[in-house]
């Protein structure tokens, strides 16, 4: 046995939202090479179309489902369309994101709304979602950043915000475990570790 063997999700089914681009692609990838089958949410169903054809490139079964994380019943559509194609939910990655580089004395009402509505509220209604069908040993993993803790000195107070809030929204979900039936955990990664 390796120490990859541990680390294995074979028979298990994975959530991840921003599955379109960027880490949640990487996510589905390496997801899928671990042995889960996944089921991938974003808005654009073309670009997860393209997700879906390298999770099954890797041996695994991928459904692409339109979601807008903004929305309370999208996310529950996506939790069951998962339920319905493979009886089961065990890990939701929450990676959907935006961010805005603008000073918060210069920021929209709607740019600061979506930010959080993505970032934060999005999150909490997956997590929802997901919390309810989940089976004890089911994990919750939520993507935050480094911005939820310190500042850059960056002009993204919006993003701040809604990662600061991810934050507090994962220790709670965490401290909750029964009720919300899964693990949750942060993980801060520093900007060179993510995949180009």
């Amino acid at each position: 046995m390796t120490v990859f063997d541990l680390f294995r999700l074979d028979g298990k089914v994975a959530i991840i939202t921003g599955a379109s681009s960027g880490l949640g692609v990487a996510f589905a990838q390496a997801m899928a090479e671990a042995g889960a089958n996944i089921v991938l949410g974003a808005r654009r169903i073309d670009r997860l179309d393209d997700t879906a054809r390298l999770v099954e490139q890797a041996g695994h079964e991928a459904l692409a489902v339109a979601t807008d994380v903004r929305d309370p019943e999208s996310c529950y559509s996506l939790v069951n369309a998962a339920i319905e194609r493979f009886g089961q939910v065990d890990v939701l990655v929450n990676n959907a994101g935006v961010g805005t580089a603008v000073p918060a004395t210069c920021e929209r009402p709607d740019e600061f709304r979506q930010v959080i509505d993505v970032n934060l509220n999005g999150c909490y209604w997956m997590a929802q979602a997901c919390g309810r069908a989940m089976r004890p040993g089911s994990s919750i993993v939520n993507i935050s950043a480094v911005l939820g803790i310190t500042t850059a000195g960056l002009p993204q107070a919006a993003y701040a915000a809604s990662k600061a809030g991810l934050i507090g929204l994962t220790r709670d979900l965490a401290s909750s475990g029964r009720a919300a039936r899964a693990s949750a955990s942060t993980r801060l990664l520093p900007a060179s570790s993510r995949r180009r």
